[in-house]
C-alpha cells in the first residue's frame, strides 16, 4: 500500500475516532470530578484516581498492544478495545458507589483504551513519510473533538435527564465511532512475528532515553489543568456548574488549532522535538501565571492559553515517537515502550496535584508552582535529547 495517499488519511480518521473515544473522554474528566465531589463527598485526590488509572492503563498497556500490532493483530485489538470502552461507559452509568466507578470507568475503560490506543497511533505513522507530524496531530485532535462533544452532552443533558442517561448517550456516541473504527482499520506493513516485547537496546540511545524522561515529566503535568480548572472556577471563583463546563469545553476546543499549527510548523521547519521545547516551557509559565488569576475573566483567559499550548504539547509529544526509530516494523514496540513508561506519570500526576491542593488547605498555589516547574524541566530534557 503506498504512503501518503487516500488510504493513509482513512487511517488518520480511524485513529482520530479512537482518540475521540479514549483521550476525548479522559480530557472531559473534569465534568465527572465536580459531579463526584458533590454526590460522593470524596476528596479531590481520591476522585482523581479513577481518571488517573484510566489514563495509566491507556498508556501502560502500550508495551503489549504495540508489540501485538507489530505481530499483525491490528483488527482483533480494535474489536476488543472498542468493546471494553463502550461497556465501561454503560457500566459507569449504573454506578452508585466509588468502588463501582473505579472498576467501570478506571479499570474497564482504561483497559479498552489501552488495547486500542497504541496500535492506531503506530498504524498512522507507518503510512506517512512527508506529513507525519501533521497526520499524527490530526489524529490527536480526536481528543479535542471528544473533549468538546462530551462536555456539550453533559451541559445539555446532565440537569435534564440525570447522570445515568447522560452517560448512556455518551456510550451510544462511542458505539457509533467504534463501528467505523473496526470497519475502516487497515494495517499497511506485513506482520513482524518475532521480536522482543521490550527492546532494551533502545535505551542505549541517548536521544531515546532523554526524550522518554522529558515526555514523562510533560505528561506528569499537562493533564492537571484539564482535571482541576473547572473545580478551581467553581470553588475558588464561585462560578456555577454551567460556567465551569463551558470553561473546560473552551480549553478542549482550542486544542484543535493548538495541535494543527505546531504540526504545520514541525513538518515545514523545525521537526517535532524543536517544536515541543518552547511549548513545554510556555506551559510551565502558564501554570505559574495561574497563581495570579483571581477573576472569572482571568480564568477564561488562562483556559484559552492552556488549550492552545497544552494541545500542542500533547500533539508534539506523540508526533516525536515515530522519529525515535528508523525501522517502521519496530514502531509499535518502541512507541509502546515510551507510552508504558510515561503511563506512571499520567497515573500519579492528577492525584499528586489533588494532594498538593489539600496540603495547601484548599489553596492551588503549591500545585501550580510544582506543575509549572515540572513542565519547564520536561522541556529541558527534550532539548537535551536533541544535543
Amino acid at each position: 500500500i503506498p504512503t501518503d495517499g487516500y488510504q493513509a488519511w482513512i487511517q488518520v480518521l480511524v485513529a482520530h475516532l479512537e482518540f475521540f473515544n479514549s483521550f476525548g473522554y479522559i480530557n472531559s474528566y473534569g465534568i465527572f470530578e465536580a459531579y463526584y465531589s458533590e454526590t460522593l463527598h470524596l476528596s479531590l485526590s481520591e476522585i482523581s484516581w479513577a481518571g488517573s488509572v484510566q489514563a495509566f492503563l491507556l498508556l501502560g498497556i502500550g508495551i503489549f498492544s504495540g508489540r501485538l500490532f507489530d505481530a499483525g493483530h491490528f483488527r482483533p485489538l480494535l474489536v476488543v478495545g472498542c468493546s471494553l470502552q463502550v461497556l465501561a461507559v454503560f457500566m459507569t452509568s449504573l454506578c452508585t458507589e466509588y468502588w463501582q466507578l473505579f472498576l467501570a470507568q478506571g479499570i474497564c475503560g482504561g483497559l479498552g483504551a489501552g488495547i486500542s490506543y497504541t496500535p492506531v497511533l503506530a498504524c498512522v505513522s507507518t503510512y506517512f513519510t512527508k506529513k507525519k507530524a501533521l497526520a499524527i496531530s490530526v489524529t490527536t485532535c480526536g481528543s479535542v473533538t471528544g473533549g468538546v462533544v462530551f462536555p456539550v452532552i453533559a451541559r445539555q443533558l446532565l440537569d435534564k435527564v440525570g447522570f445515568a442517561w447522560t452517560l448512556r448517550v455518551m456510550g451510544f456516541v462511542m458505539l457509533f465511532n467504534s463501528v467505523l473504527i473496526v470497519g475502516l482499520a487497515n494495517a499497511r506493513l506485513p506482520p513482524r512475528k518475532r521480536g522482543p516485547l521490550v527492546e532494551v537496546a533502545a535505551f542505549r540511545e541517548a536521544s531515546y532515553t532523554l526524550f522518554s524522561v522529558g515526555v514523562f515529566m510533560l505528561l506528569w503535568g499537562v493533564y492537571v489543568c484539564y482535571y482541576y480548572i473547572s473545580h478551581y472556577a467553581s470553588t475558588i471563583l464561585n462560578t456555577d456548574r454551567s460556567t465551569s463546563i463551558v470553561l473546560l469545553l473552551l480549553m478542549n476546543g482550542l486544542g484543535l488549532p493548538g495541535r494543527i499549527i505546531p504540526a504545520l510548523v514541525s513538518d515545514a521547519y523545525l521537526g517535532p522535538f524543536k517544536t515541543l521545547i518552547p511549548l513545554s516551557v510556555a506551559s510551565g509559565v502558564l501554570y505559574l501565571c495561574w497563581t495570579r488569576v483571581d477573576s472569572v475573566g482571568g480564568i477564561f483567559a488562562i483556559a484559552v492559553l492552556f488549550g492552545l499550548v497544552n494541545g500542542g504539547v500533547q500533539a508534539m509529544a506523540m508526533a516525536g515517537l515515530p522519529f525515535l526509530t528508523a525501522d517502521l516494523s519496530k514502531v509499535g514496540t518502541r512507541s509502546g515502550m515510551v507510552l508504558s513508561i510515561v503511563s506512571v506519570a499520567s497515573l500519579t500526576g492528577p492525584p499528586i496535584a489533588g494532594a498538593l491542593i489539600q496540603a495547601g488547605g484548599g489553596s492551588y498555589l503549591p500545585m501550580q508552582i510544582c506543575m509549572g516547574c515540572i513542565m519547564i524541566a520536561g522541556g529541558g530534557f527534550v532539548a537535551a535529547a536533541r544535543v
